[in-house]
Parts: C-alpha cells; structure tokens; sequence
C-alpha cells in the first residue's frame, strides 16, 4: 500500500484529506500538536482499514519530523507527503503595522521552515518511491494582497517558491503548491473571527487533491477551484 505523511491531521483540511487517502488504502502517518483531536481522528482514520501511526508534535521540531519519516518508513516508505500544518502569526489578524516580529518568525518557521525540513528528512524515500509527490498547501494571501494578512501571506509566498525550486531540482518527483481556496476552519475563525460569511467545508475540496495524484499533472502551482484543478 502507498504510504503517506499529512501535517496538521487532527482537523480542517488534513483531517479531510486524510479520510480520503485512508478511503483509497494508502496507510498514513498522521501529525498534529493536539494528542487529544489527533488521537479521535486517527481512530476515524483507522476505520477504513489502513495502518496508522499518529504522532503528536510540533512540526518545528527537527526530532518529530524525523519520527514523523522513520514512522513511514516503517511502514514502507514515503509515497506521498502532505505539508498542511499552518501558523497565522497573530489570531486574529492584524495589519502589519501591529504584526509581532515574533508572531511573524512563527509562521515562517511553521509554514516555510518546517515544511522544508520535512520535505529534507523524507527525500530518500520519496526518490525511492515510484509516485514520490509533494503537497504544500498554500493560499491566496500568497499572490493577492489582503490587508492584516500579509504575514500569513508571505510565509505561503516564500512556501510557494520553494515548492516550484524543489520541483526543479527533483524532477523524478511531483510537487505541488496547492491553493484550495476558503474553508471553514479553525484557522479561518482564528484569523477573522467575526466574519458571518458562511465557507465552504474543507472535504468540498478534497476531490481536487485527489485528482492531482490521479492525473500527475507537471510541478507547480494549483488551485482547488472547482471544476478543475488549474494554475
């Protein structure tokens, strides 16, 4: 069975996607800081049969990354790796006037630094893997300009561009900055909690996703707009 590493499991997106690759028979290695929401959805997982392995951590940390990778390895490899795990830098949002240099390192160690890192610890499997593929997932503050999000927003630019380096450098894989547009989730009520606007849920853009790894599509950067996914 393939095997695949998703960040930011317990909830929102990387919970969806997680179902959806557990429904497929790929065997998981699941992360979040949360035990607690992480623990009921690898319970959730699990039920479709699939070997799970959830492991509780900070994406940050250098030594959880790299049980995050020996736990796929133990279960065959890294087919598929998921970098889903996201810090906003400030809840809620602010301009940049009032961004903490503080807040703004945590979403660049987060959303760029870390997703790196992992992306290094798990490149020999992936090379070794027959459909090695990479998935960031990005957002639209990282090419539009939205005020108070220009933190989030950079760290996604920074992510979006390492991704299209990494898909140039390793041109045996597939990786994928992916924008999957507004969701309703616990990020989204963190940065503008008093938004009223109803969002989409996150398994509405799941198929989007799924169809990526179908397809195979060329490097680079996608949206999860439907119908299709486009650049």
């Amino acid at each position: 069975m393939p095997v695949a590493i998703v960040t930011g499991a317990s909830k929102g997106l990387g919970r969806a996607l997680a179902g959806a690759l557990a429904a497929r028979g790929w065997d998981l290695v699941l992360d979040a800081r949360g035990a607690g929401p992480l623990r009921v959805a690898e319970e959730e997982v699990a039920g479709f049969g699939v070997r799970v392995v959830a492991l509780a951590g900070d994406v940050t940390d250098g030594a959880h990354r790299a049980a995050l990778v020996a736990a796929a390895r133990g279960l065959g490899g890294v087919d598929l790796l998921v970098s889903n795990a996201s810090a906003l830098g400030a809840e809620p949002l602010v301009p940049l006037a009032e961004l903490p240099p503080a807040g703004l390192r945590r979403a660049l160690e987060v959303n760029v630094v870390a997703a790196l890192g992992l992306v290094q610890e798990a490149l020999e499997p992936l090379r070794a893997s027959a459909s090695g593929a990479v998935i960031a997932v990005s957002s639209d503050a990282a090419v539009e300009a939205y005020g108070t999000w220009g933190g989030y927003g950079a760290s996604k630019a920074a992510l979006d561009r390492l991704m299209a380096v990494l898909g140039v450098e390793e041109p045996a894989l597939r990786v994928w900055a992916v924008d999957p547009g507004d969701m309703a989730t616990d990020l989204y009520a963190a940065a503008v909690p008093d938004d009223p606007d109803p969002r989409p849920e996150p398994g509405a853009v799941v198929p989007a996703f799924l169809r990526l790894l179908d397809e195979r599509p060329a490097s680079g950067r996608y949206t999860a707009s439907a119908p299709a996914v486009g650049r």
